[in-house]
């Protein structure tokens, strides 16, 4: 008796991960329906009927990046013993992600989907709101800081999120240009110099619009 189409034999989360790579190394424009297919080892129809299409297979990737190589960012930021302590972290552990050697040079987020042409306005939307949810852990531990008085009450925290994305955004593309690991550390050095002085008691002024830098 023979039957009917064919099941679903394939690793999701293997296959997913083999997507994401070459979006990472290509782009999502760039990177056809035919050309992920084969890099997950199976056919196109087997792609839209389990994912849908490309740009639902590209938030798929994303979305398990961010559950598994990228979470390493936000766990760097929760971690962290002091506010400072885990924004430093975050950059030293972007300054190693963004130049291992077993993955493409920089970051997935930024790279894969900088910007796009007009039909996929909307899809850039969605990818601006998942860069949103990782400078929400950023804000929480920078609200935390500030309730805890390691910052000062005038601190700038969305500033300073920004600030720090701005900065990771830029390391990412420093190491798709060729920037070694340690160039990029000393760049991560460099910029935790704008971090806000410590609060004093009766003193809650800054002199730069996120606070004293040190």
């Amino acid at each position: 008796m023979s039957q009917r189409g064919r099941p679903k034999c394939f690793d999701r989360e293997k296959a997913l991960d083999a997507a994401l790579l070459l979006f990472w190394e290509q782009g999502f424009e760039q990177t056809s329906v035919d050309e992920a297919a084969a890099a997950m080892g199976i056919g196109t129809s087997s792609l839209y009927s389990s994912f849908g299409g490309k740009e639902a297979l590209f938030l798929a990737a994303i979305r398990q990046y961010l559950a598994g190589r990228g979470s390493v960012y936000n766990k760097a930021v929760t971690e962290g013993k002091t506010a400072r302590e885990a924004f430093s972290k975050l950059l030293e552990v972007s300054a190693i992600e963004l130049t291992r050697p077993d993955q493409p040079r920089g970051c997935l987020l930024w790279l894969a989907l900088p910007t796009c042409s007009p039909k996929y306005e909307k899809f850039q939307e969605q990818m601006n709101q998942l860069r949103d949810e990782t400078e929400e852990v950023w804000l929480q531990r920078l609200r935390e800081a500030v309730e805890s008085k390691e910052l000062p009450q005038s601190t700038d925290i969305h500033l300073l999120a920004s600030y720090f994305r701005t900065t990771l955004a830029g390391m990412s593309l420093q190491s798709r240009s060729g920037a070694t690991r340690n160039q990029l550390i000393q760049i991560a050095k460099l910029a935790m110099g704008i971090w806000p002085a410590p609060y004093f008691h009766g003193d809650d002024t800054g002199s730069n619009p996120v606070g004293d830098a040190n």
